[in-house]
Formats: C-alpha cells, structure tokens, sequence
C-alpha cells in the first residue's frame, strides 16, 4: 500500500523541489539586480534545467502540473497589489488613455504578427504582455490560449528586451521633447512592460514621476481581468490542453475578489508587502516550470520574426501612450 503512494508521489515532490531551488535563485538574483524581474530570471533558469538537465518525463509532468496551480493562485495574489480608488483618482482622461493604448496596442501587436507570420500563440503573448503588465500578464493569459510552451518563454524573453531597451529610451526622448518630469512619469507608466522597468524609466525624472508612473501603470493592471475573460470567452472554440476554456477562468474571478479586498483598505501594509512576496514567488515557480517545457531549437527558430514584432509593438505601444496622453492627460 505505501509503495503503491510512493511512486506516484515521488515525482511530485521532485517536482516541488526542482521548482523551489529554481524559485529561491531567481528571487535571489532578482534582488540583487531588480531591474531585472525576478519572474524573467526564473523562466531563463526553467530552460536552462529543462534542457540541460536529466530530468525523467514522470518529474516534467509533475512541474508542469504545480506550474498551474502556482500560476493561478499568483494571478490570485495580484489583485492585492490593485486599489481601484488610486487608479480612479487619475482622472477619466488619463484612464481613458490607458484603455486606448491597451486596447490598440493588443489589437495592433496580434495584427502585426498575422502579417509577419508570427505564431498565433506567441502574438496573443506578446500583445498581452507589451499591452498591460509584463510577463504576470503573460503568465495570465497563457492558460486561456493554444499556445506552446516555447511561445511564453519566447514572450518574456521580447519583454525582458525591449522594456530594457525602454528604460534608457523614455527620459532620453522625453528630455528631447522637454516633456515635464510628471508626463515623463505618466509616459513610463503607460508604455513601459514590467513594474520594475516603470520604476526605472522614471527614476531619471524623480520621485514625482516615479509615483504618477507606478500608479498609471497598476490602472494597466486593472485591464488584466477582463483582457483574459474575454480572449477565453473568444478562444473556447481553441481548446487547450485538450479542453475547453471557462467562460471566465476561477482564478480571474479570483484576481477581482482580490482587488476589491484591497481597495477596501482594510488589509495592512505589512500584510500587502508579504502578498506582494509571495505573488512573486507564486508567479516565478510558474514561469519556472513553463520554462522546463520549452526546447530551445524551437525557441530559436522563431527568433527574427518574434523580435520583429518585438520591436513595433514596443513602437506602437510608446507612440499611442504619449499620443493619448497629449490628448487626453
């Protein structure tokens, strides 16, 4: 009877332990260096032990089986970082900048990869990602669309690029169009991919522009929940993984639930900095085991075209925010 458990558990706690090795240096080095996201270093690290490592197909499965369950119950903790009266307090003109240039930049990035020849899966990542939050965004969308798994490593990778190249391009443009250190801040918030690249973007500019652009970037958060319900509700005719997606996934209800929790302004500051911990954690031992899936041959493959596409979206998304933002702001 004991043997009989042992075997199927075995890989699982291999499982766990493969993913928490690669969580803990991921943190670690996302610490030290946090312009670089911890999340991206732990989806470089997931390819690295998927291929150079010996694992067995009963331990891939395993991660991949954890990988959802950390993926969904970190989208879960997201919402906590969300108060919808500070995203509100910007004023309808700067939210309704944010939803243009979300909603254009994801409709536009798709478009751009049908004409490249960009694989479905992979453009829908990376509309996702440049359009609101990153790779959480492409953590969260990546469970409601046919995709492969080198198309989410593929995805962060362009995120890791080009919101880098972001960082040294928003006060360098900004200062050539003399834009103000608040509108270089609204910039950075509303172009610029991950949370950490926002902040640094607008470091330049100082601590006014750093705040104006942590708080336009969360309203871009806001956006996640019914972005992924509806590319579910639109995608159910795609199953994936052999199923069918939800009208609107659990754990989207769930990031809502979340955020309403927080807006409510009951929850203390020490317990929204351990939530903000742990969601990273929860996002990064996703990310890791999508990234023990991914082959690199393919992941190769794909590279000019994804970097192409890359590249105009990062344009695309930079030039509406600013568009909008002039005439909206």
């Amino acid at each position: 009877m004991s043997t009989t458990h042992a075997r199927p558990t075995k890989p699982y706690l291999t499982a766990l332990a493969v993913t928490g090795a690669g969580v803990a240096a991921a943190y670690l080095v996302g610490t030290a260096f946090p312009v670089v996201s911890a999340l991206t270093i732990a989806v470089v690290l997931g390819i690295l032990t998927g291929s150079l490592s010996s694992l067995s197909e009963e331990t891939r499965k395993a991660i991949a089986g954890v990988t959802k369950k950390l993926l969904r119950a970190g989208v879960v903790l997201l919402g906590l970082q969300l108060s919808l009266p500070s995203v509100l307090a910007l004023g309808p003109g700067t939210l309704l900048a944010g939803v243009l240039t979300v909603g254009i930049t994801f409709l536009g990035t798709i478009g751009l990869g049908r004409l490249l020849g960009v694989p479905r899966g992979l453009a829908m990542l990376v509309a996702t990602g440049f359009s609101i939050c990153g790779a959480s965004a492409i953590a969260a969308m990546e469970g409601v669309v046919k995709r492969e798994d080198s198309d989410v490593a593929t995805a962060v990778a362009l995120v890791t690029f080009y919101g880098g190249l972001a960082i040294a391009a928003v006060p360098l443009i900004g200062g050539w169009l003399h834009l103000d250190a608040t509108r270089i801040g609204e910039w950075a918030g509303l172009s610029v991919h991950e949370v950490a690249q926002v902040v640094a973007a607008a470091t330049p500019a100082g601590a006014a522009a750093i705040a104006v652009a942590i708080v336009i970037k969360l309203s871009r958060v806001v956006l996640l929940a019914p972005m992924v319900a509806a590319v579910g509700v639109a995608e159910r005719h795609r199953p994936v993984d052999g199923k069918r997606p939800p009208l609107v996934p659990l754990f989207v209800l769930g990031f809502l639930a979340m955020a309403a929790v927080r807006s409510t302004g009951i929850v203390p500051g020490p317990a929204l900095d351990v939530a903000k911990i742990a969601c990273t954690l929860l996002l990064a031992g996703a990310l890791f085991g999508l990234g023990c899936a991914v082959r690199i041959g393919t992941l190769v493959r794909t590279g000019g075209r994804a970097l192409l596409l890359g590249l105009l979206s990062t344009l695309l998304v930079g030039t509406t925010a600013l568009v909008t933002l002039t005439v909206l702001g």
